[in-house]
């Protein structure tokens, strides 16, 4: 059950990180995984002309370097090519570049003429492949960072309506802030995406661009935010119907990385808006809007989500009763 539990998240955390920016987050490392193994098999078959374009002097020590330089680049290509998480291996090319950097230069220093002008050309060629290198690793690094705090929150609820009536409803996403509280507005654009206005804990406001990701009429309908967003979220539902036709499941996956990540989810609790309780209630308005056409309430169910409001709510029951 726990490797079940882990495997879900994974692939909730990579949906995640492909909405902000992971597919390039991984392309980028696996571009420079191919660029590592070129040049570390273009050193190995010829090293001697990697020392004249260096502008290095015939020695012993020169033809040991390149094939040192030659190994390393070999062994950053298996790690950027093969690895899950390249960000590690990316930033081991960073401190790759400053190294070769260090040694080009201590060498142009000591070269004259022409030698030297080939040094300092090979230098500057190096600092150009540092700095894409250092650019992948920071983006790479802040995608990554994004993909381990991701929180994830699953739902689930039967609607004594057929799947039909209830996927329309929840395709109209203006319907959406009926019952999810938290939600100020949601409009959509016609194009398969929409912009959301939602209240952040101690009633900050966020927003953000949505996009339809898959979408099948009746059954699913997948979502992320684009690209910047403050609060990078994806999320899926799934309308099952039940064997009669006459009720449908819906359930509900949403994972999100929130502002301050696990503090952030903590402060939220403390404001008694709790992630994984905010989907339940919205679960069980949602059923009460669609099959009554609005969200039941007594006087043990405040509206609102202040801790003092939530502590104050109970069951509605009969009239009278204690």
């Amino acid at each position: 059950m726990e490797g079940k539990r882990k495997s879900a998240r994974q692939s909730a955390q990579g949906t995640l990180a492909a909405g902000t920016g992971g597919t390039a987050a991984m392309l980028l490392p696996r571009a420079l995984g191919a660029l590592s193994l070129g040049l570390g098999a273009a050193l190995l078959a010829r090293p001697g002309m990697a020392r004249e374009l260096a502008g290095a002097e015939r020695s012993v020590v020169a033809p040991l370097v390149i094939r040192g330089v030659a190994a390393r680049e070999l062994l950053h290509a298996a790690g950027l090519l093969a690895s899950r998480q390249p960000a590690g291996w990316v930033w081991s090319r960073v401190a790759g570049d400053a190294m070769d950097l260090a040694l080009m230069g201590r060498a142009a220093l000591n070269l004259r003429g022409d030698r030297r002008h080939r040094a300092l050309m090979t230098t500057g060629a190096l600092a150009g492949i540092a700095l894409v290198d250092l650019a992948v690793a920071v983006y790479t690094g802040r995608v990554m960072i994004a993909r381990r705090r991701a929180i994830s929150l699953r739902g689930s609820i039967t609607i004594n309506k057929p799947s039909q009536e209830v996927y329309r409803f929840w395709r109209d996403f203006g319907n959406l802030p009926r019952f999810m509280y938290h939600l100020e507005s949601v409009s959509s654009d016609g194009d398969g995406r929409s912009h959301w206005r939602a209240r952040g804990p101690a009633g900050i406001g966020v927003e953000w661009d949505a996009e339809i990701t898959e979408e099948q009429p009746n059954r699913m309908i997948a979502w992320r935010s684009t690209d910047g967003t403050k609060v990078p979220n994806s999320g899926r539902v799934r309308f099952l119907p039940t064997p009669d036709g006459r009720a449908t499941e819906v359930r509900v996956e949403l994972d999100y990385a929130p502002p301050a990540g696990r503090v952030g989810k903590l402060a939220a609790k403390l404001f008694g808006e709790n992630p994984e309780q905010q989907v339940k209630d919205d679960l069980r308005r949602f059923k009460q809007v669609i099959e009554t056409g609005e969200v039941v309430r007594s006087e043990g169910s405040p509206d609102g989500l202040s801790l003092r409001q939530q502590l104050m709510q109970r069951p509605a029951r009969p009239l009278g009763a204690r």
